[in-house]
C-alpha cells in the first residue's frame, strides 16, 4: 500500500480533466492504499465532493493570498512544504503547461527521478512501471524510478475516469510563500472556444489548405456540432489563419483525441507529432498524395469548403435524431 499525492488543476472554475485521470493512475500505484489530492485556493473545498468520488480519500486545501495565480515561485515553494507535511510514496501531476514547469523544480529540490508525459502505469513485482512515448509518438518506453520515490506528470486522454465515491476527509493547509521573484500583474487570456484543446475528445484542424482566418469557420462549425475543439497546423498560425494558442505539433500542443479530423493539413512529420497518438484520424484534402493520408484511418479527397459544411450538416440531423 502506497500513499500518492496528486495536484488537482482547476481552469475557470472547472476541474480539469486530467487531474482526474490522474486520480486513477494514482489508484493503480496506491492499490489500497490513500489517495492525496492538492488544491490550491480558498474556494477548493467547492471540488472536495468530486475529488472524493473520482477516487481521492483526503484533500488538503492550500491557502494563501500568494497562490491565487500560478507563479513557479509561489507554486512550488507550496508544494515543498505539503511534501514535506505528507510524505508520499509518489506524486502525480497533469502533463500541462504548469505541470511540465512546475514538476521539475519539485523534482530538482527533492532529488527525484521525473518521468514526463506518461501515457500508461502499471506495478509489476512490486515496482511502479511508467509507459511514455518517445521520438515523437513513434515508439514507446517503460520507466521506473530506481532512487526515490515515483514522480510522474500524466499525458491527457489516456486514462479513464473512475468512479469511486469515497468518503473525504478535508485539511485546511496553510503555507509560507517568501521572497517571491516573480509577481503576476495581469492575466490576459486567449480563448481556444468553449473546449480545452489540449484534453478534448474530438479535434477538429485545419492547415494551410483553409486559406484564410475565415476558412476557419466551417471547421468550428463542425468542432461546435460534434463538441469539440480546434485547432491548426504551424503553418495555419505562420499565415496568421488563426493563433499560436491553437498550434498542434512539436513545437505546439500533443493531443490525444479519440477523433481528430485534419482539413488541409499536408501531413509534416512535425504535425504528426501532435496528433499521432489520437484514436482515430480522418483526413480531409485536395492532394491525394498528401502524406496525411499514409496515418490516417479514414481518407476524403475532395475540397474541404464542401466537405465540411456536408458533414455538420450530417451530424447535426443524427445529434439531433440520436
Amino acid at each position: 500500500m502506497r500513499k500518492v499525492l496528486v495536484l488537482i488543476e482547476a481552469k475557470a472554475g472547472n476541474l480539469r480533466g486530467v487531474s482526474l485521470e490522474a486520480l486513477t493512475a494514482a489508484q493503480r500505484i496506491a492499490e489500497d492504499g490513500e489517495i492525496i489530492a492538492v488544491v490550491f485556493g480558498s474556494d477548493a473545498v467547492h471540488y472536495a465532493n468530486v475529488l472524493g468520488k473520482h477516487g481521492a480519500n483526503k484533500v488538503y486545501i492550500i491557502r494563501n493570498e500568494e497562490l491565487k495565480v500560478y507563479t513557479t515561485d509561489a507554486y512550488s515553494q507550496a508544494m515543498r512544504q505539503v511534501i514535506d507535511e505528507v510524505e508520499p510514496d509518489a506524486i502525480l501531476m497533469g502533463h500541462t503547461a504548469i505541470g511540465k514547469d512546475l514538476a521539475p523544480r519539485i523534482a530538482g529540490r527533492f532529488g527525484l527521478g521525473l518521468v514526463s508525459d506518461v501515457v500508461d502505469v502499471q506495478v509489476e513485482d512490486g515496482e511502479v512501471i511508467f509507459t511514455r512515448p518517445i521520438y515523437s509518438g513513434k515508439a514507446y518506453v517503460k520507466k521506473k524510478v530506481v532512487s526515490g520515490i515515483p514522480f510522474a506528470t500524466i499525458r491527457p486522454n489516456n486514462f479513464p475516469v473512475s468512479e469511486l465515491n469515497r468518503k473525504i476527509e478535508i485539511v485546511h493547509f496553510y503555507v509560507e510563500i517568501k521572497d517571491l521573484r516573480t509577481i503576476v500583474k495581469e492575466v490576459v487570456r486567449k480563448s481556444t472556444g468553449g473546449v480545452n484543446l489540449s484534453e478534448a475528445k474530438i479535434v477538429i484542424a485545419g492547415g494551410r489548405g483553409v486559406m484564410s482566418a475565415e476558412g476557419f469557420k466551417p471547421l468550428q462549425e463542425l468542432a461546435d456540432a460534434l463538441g469539440g475543439a480546434v485547432g491548426g497546423s504551424r503553418g495555419a498560425c505562420d499565415a496568421e489563419y488563426c493563433d499560436y494558442s491553437l498550434q498542434i505539433g512539436q513545437t505546439g500542443k500533443v493531443i490525444t483525441p479519440d477523433l481528430y479530423i485534419a482539413c488541409g493539413i499536408s501531413g509534416a512529420v512535425q504535425h504528426l507529432a501532435g496528433m499521432s497518438t489520437a484514436k482515430v484520424v480522418v483526413a480531409i484534402n485536395k492532394d491525394p498524395e498528401a502524406l496525411i493520408f499514409q496515418i490516417a484511418d479514414y481518407g476524403i479527397v475532395g475540397d474541404l469548403f464542401e466537405v465540411v459544411p456536408l458533414l455538420t450538416e450530417v451530424f447535426n440531423k443524427v445529434l439531433v435524431n440520436s
